[in-house]
């Protein structure tokens, strides 16, 4: 009997090892290089192209079921169409200039304020880009919502949602390719991809490569919004807002995806000057 149970638990631990073994391999084998960022990403189970398409499903359906302010009324709309704007010229040719115009491929650019207490904002693949109402109390301006919309506009572009459904799928449904799980399981499906663009709230074993992502979209999104000609010094009373936003309600470090405020700050003042000198362009 023990001798039974001693082979049943072996016959179990090589099972979990060839497991974890495949799951390394597909891996290693499936990650490709970011050409803005440098950084090596997992993507052998979803390509741009397929997030790009899923994007336009869910956006579409996103904002039919949203309060959408219209631009033409509001004040604090057309502030958010205009910021999306910019950037997004100002990302373009950037991009084409440094020889990555094939980077934003498909990119169908849009930019939405929807009315929401939610302190939020996101941009999916293809540059679909929302901006909640309850962010603009702490934003208070347009050259620190233009740091806001560049951060997660360099989320998208550095394909940070990507990478996360990649390793969700991987982890939560078996390596299942995206046309697979979208015709097997599309519910949880429909949920990894809008937990990969911060749509809802992800806890779990992908937390800190996250606060990485999140690092590296401070880096780039400053840089965006320099291209715009914002003025990028006010990430700093941004940040320091949002700080004593949160005060009294902010989750531990170990649940949360994002770097704390102090060191979010700390990090942006080390770059803001290089950041200023290489890429400020200010809008004549």
């Amino acid at each position: 009997m023990i001798a039974t149970i001693i082979h049943h638990k072996k016959s179990f631990m090589n099972k979990r090892t060839l497991l974890a073994c495949f799951s390394a391999a597909v891996i290693f084998v499936g990650c490709t290089t970011n050409a803005i960022t440098g950084s090596k990403q997992f993507t052998a189970l979803v390509s741009e192209s397929q997030m790009q398409e899923m994007a336009k499903t869910e956006y579409k359906q996103f904002l039919t079921e949203s309060k959408v302010v219209s631009s033409s009324s509001s004040k604090d709309a057309e502030m958010v169409r205009r910021v999306g704007s910019r950037i997004a010229t100002a990302i373009t040719k950037y991009y084409t200039e440094q020889g990555l115009g094939k980077e934003l491929e498909g990119y169908q650019w849009e930019y939405n304020l929807v009315d929401s207490k939610e302190v939020n904002a996101w941009c999916m693949p293809g540059g679909k880009i929302v901006v909640y109402t309850g962010l603009l109390p702490i934003t208070q301006n347009e050259a620190a919502l233009a740091v806001v919309v560049g951060h997660e506009i360099a989320h998208a572009l550095a394909k940070h949602g990507q990478a996360r459904m990649n390793e969700g799928l991987l982890q939560q449904l078996g390596g299942t390719a995206l046309s697979v799980a979208i015709a097997n399981k599309p519910a949880e499906t429909q949920n990894l991809f809008m937990s990969a663009y911060g749509i809802g709230t992800q806890v779990g074993i992908a937390l800190p490569h996250s606060r990485s992502q999140e690092s590296e979209a401070d880096k780039f999104g400053l840089r965006f919004a320099a291209l715009a000609g914002y003025n990028v010094r006010e990430a700093i009373p941004l940040w320091q807002r949002m700080k004593a936003a949160n005060s009294g309600s902010k989750p531990p470090a170990f649940l949360s995806t994002h770097p704390g405020e102090d060191q979010r700050i700390a990090d942006l003042n080390t770059i803001m000057d290089e950041t200023i000198r290489d890429y400020y362009r200010p809008i004549k």
